[in-house]
């Protein structure tokens, strides 16, 4: 449905750093570098991070990435927190989604909702 997104952040440089690590474990990796732009993706340019709007109100958005699995879900919070990332939901099974739903939260340096999800039983 989406071709891609853009995620305006405050400081270019420190959230394409948290981004490369916390997507890595996903299998998603940076794909281009724009000017200030910084795009992610598996086949594409999915996710761009770009400079918010100065002056504009910060908005948290909510962000779910898909795993292969759950240790790729696991490897996601671990990267997150050696990144410094604050934990809003540890790694777990979430039944009240669906009896597979297994999903890890993290807030972004811009206080995003980040999340990590596998589908699979």
């Amino acid at each position: 449905m989406l071709d891609h997104i853009g995620l305006e952040v405050q400081d270019i440089a420190a959230s394409g750093q948290f981004y490369d690590a916390v997507l890595k474990p996903l299998g998603i990796g940076r794909t281009k570098q724009f000017g200030e732009l910084i795009s992610y993706g598996t086949t594409g340019d999915t996710l761009w991070l770009v400079p918010a709007t100065e002056g504009a109100p910060v908005r948290e958005m909510h962000i779910a990435f898909a795993a292969s699995d759950r240790e790729a879900v696991d490897a996601f919070h671990a990267a997150a927190m050696a990144a410094g990332a604050e934990s809003l939901h540890a790694p777990r099974l979430w039944p009240e989604y669906h009896d597979s739903y297994y999903g890890a939260f993290v807030r972004d340096p811009d206080g995003n909702n980040i999340e990590a999800v596998c589908h699979a039983p």
